[in-house]
C-alpha cells in the first residue's frame, strides 16, 4: 500500500512538472508573438501600412453595422468588468475553489492592467501612413479586446467540465466579435487586438502555473476531461483563419507604395476583411491553448 502511494505522488509530481513545462513555453511563445506584432505593426514601415489600409476598409459597409458594433463596445466598462469579475469569482467560490476564484481575478486584472501599462508605455513611431492619426500615439494593446477576452479565459477556467467547452466556444466568440468591433468602429487597428489576445494568453499560463503550486493532493486528472474535440476545433479553426489572413495581406503588400486612403475598393476590403479573420483566428488558436491545459490546471478532486 505504501509504495503503491509512493508510486502515486510520483506519477502526480511527474504530471505537474510536464504541465509546469507546458505553461512556461506557452507563456513564452505567446510573449515572443506579441513582441513580433509590436516590432512588425509599430516599427516597421510596412506593417503600418497594412494596419492604416486594415482600419481604412472599415468604412466598407459601416452604416449597416454601427448600431451594434456600438451595443458591444458601450457595454465593455469598469463597471461592468467588475461585475463580469465578481460573477466569475462567485461561480469559483460556490464549487469551494478559493485558489480558483483568486487566480481568476489575478488573471482579468493583471491582463487588464498590463494592456494599460503597454498601451501608454510604447510608443509608435510616425512614418507619415496615417496622418489623420498622427497625434493619438500608439494604442497597443486594446484595453477592450482585452477585458473581453481574459473575462472569457477567465470563465472558462471556473466553470465546471461539463460546460467547460460550451464556455469556451461562447467565450471565444465573444472576444473574437469585440476585437472586430474595435476594427469596424475605428477604435483600433487590428494588431491591437491581437496583441490584446496574446497578452492575456501570457496571462493564462502564468494563472495554470499558480493553480500547479495551490493545488491539492487530492487532485484527479482525468483524460475525459480533456475536452480534445473542442480544442481542435478551436485551434483549427483559429489556425485556418490565420492562414487567410496571412494570404490576403501577403496579396496587399504588392499594393504599398499607395496611400491607404487611395486604394480602391478591393485592396481596402481584402485588408479588412483578411484583418478580422486574423483577430479571429488569433483568439481561437489562444482558447484551444487553454482547453488544451485546463483540465490539469483545475482538476477533480477526491471527496
Amino acid at each position: 500500500m505504501g509504495r503503491a502511494c509512493r508510486y502515486g505522488v510520483r506519477v502526480r509530481t511527474t504530471a505537474r512538472g510536464g504541465t509546469a513545462v507546458w505553461l512556461v513555453v506557452l507563456a513564452m511563445v505567446q510573449t515572443a508573438g506579441f513582441l513580433a506584432v509590436w516590432r512588425g505593426a509599430l516599427h516597421v514601415e510596412v506593417g503600418q501600412w497594412i494596419d492604416t489600409v486594415a482600419l481604412t476598409g472599415n468604412r466598407i459597409g459601416q452604416d449597416h453595422i454601427d448600431e451594434p458594433v456600438d451595443h458591444i463596445l458601450n457595454a465593455m466598462s469598469v463597471v461592468s468588468l467588475l461585475a463580469a469579475t465578481g460573477v466569475i469569482g462567485f461561480i469559483a467560490l460556490i464549487r469551494g475553489r478559493i485558489a480558483l476564484a483568486v487566480t481568476a481575478t489575478m488573471l482579468i486584472a493583471g491582463a487588464n492592467v498590463t494592456t494599460q501599462l503597454l498601451k501608454y508605455g510604447l510608443t509608435r513611431p510616425d512614418y507619415g501612413i496615417d496622418p489623420e492619426r498622427v497625434y493619438v500615439g500608439n494604442s497597443l494593446p486594446s484595453g477592450h479586446t482585452t477585458v473581453a477576452a481574459s473575462v472569457a479565459v477567465a470563465l472558462v477556467l471556473v466553470l465546471p467540465r461539463r460546460v467547460r467547452a460550451l464556455g469556451a466556444f461562447i467565450g471565444a466568440g465573444y472576444a473574437a466579435v469585440a476585437g472586430v468591433a474595435t476594427l469596424s468602429a475605428g477604435w483600433h487597428r487590428p494588431s491591437d487586438a491581437v496583441a490584446a489576445f496574446l497578452v492575456v494568453g501570457v496571462w493564462a499560463a502564468l494563472a495554470g502555473l499558480l493553480l500547479l503550486v495551490t493545488q491539492r493532493e487530492q487532485a484527479q486528472i482525468e483524460s475525459a476531461d480533456a475536452h480534445r474535440v473542442a480544442a481542435a476545433v478551436l485551434g483549427i479553426g483559429g489556425l485556418l483563419a490565420i492562414v487567410a489572413c496571412g494570404i490576403a495581406l501577403a496579396w496587399l503588400v504588392d499594393l504599398r507604395a499607395v496611400p491607404p486612403d487611395q486604394l480602391a475598393r478591393r485592396p481596402l476590403f481584402v485588408g479588412y476583411a483578411g484583418s478580422a479573420a486574423g483577430i479571429a483566428g488569433t483568439m481561437g488558436v489562444v482558447m484551444a491553448l487553454v482547453l488544451v491545459a485546463v483540465h490539469r490546471v483545475v482538476p477533480r478532486y477526491q471527496g
